[in-house]
């Protein structure tokens, strides 16, 4: 028997393969949490419920990366004011209060909350466990797992990326550096951890 949960089923489908095996199940009626795409977008953008990937170019960077912040800015703003469609059949624009921005250390947490503004829900990880929202932007920030403070064990920890995305209730954006797919692995755990990270690129 499954475990049902509040994630749109696109959302839920890279948290149940790879975090519980295919066992948790999305509630059908979860699949009316959608975010309308304006028939005149042609940016990255471009679904009304899932998972997307992001990918920017830096490099250098440990707690924080000011290329991601910029991305997040012009990715939140494409975002504001789409019509969000809720499961009781509501809809309204979507705003700021809709997003939940995340990030794995505390200073790219305050560089977003610099950029975006203090009204807005920026946060660590851990601050956001239970919380959620239609969409959360999950900023990765490190140019390479293993210069990164407590090193790529933290960095793409399962379930730590399972508790930022499954805040989803219709979209995780996630902006990160390719190169840190390029990090050496140096055991079985992390070839495991890579590779979750890796079947985010899967998702459709």
């Amino acid at each position: 028997m499954g475990t049902t949960y509040r994630m749109h089923s696109a959302v839920n489908q890279f948290i149940s393969q790879a975090i519980y095996d295919g066992k948790l199940i999305a509630a059908s009626h979860n699949d009316k949490q959608t975010i309308d795409v304006p028939e005149d977008y042609k940016g990255v953008l471009d679904k009304e419920a899932g998972i997307i990937t992001v990918p920017v170019q830096h490099e250098g960077n440990t707690q924080a990366s000011d290329e991601e912040v910029d991305v997040i800015k012009v990715l939140a703003k494409q975002l504001i004011g789409r019509l969000l469609h809720d499961k009781n059949g509501t809809s309204r624009p979507l705003a700021w209060n809709d997003i939940l921005f995340v990030a794995p250390y505390n200073h790219q947490v305050n560089k977003l909350q610099e950029a975006l503004g203090h009204q807005v829900k920026v946060g660590s990880v851990d601050k956001f466990q239970g919380q959620e929202a239609p969409v959360i932007i999950l900023s990765m920030c490190a140019s390479d797992a293993s210069d990164s403070p407590r090193g790529m064990d933290f960095l793409f920890d399962k379930h730590r990326l399972n508790v930022a995305i499954s805040r989803a209730q219709s979209m995780a954006v996630v902006v990160y550096s390719p190169a840190i797919l390029n990090t050496s692995i140096n055991s079985v755990r992390q070839m495991e951890q890579m590779n979750v990270f890796c079947k985010l690129e899967q998702v459709l």
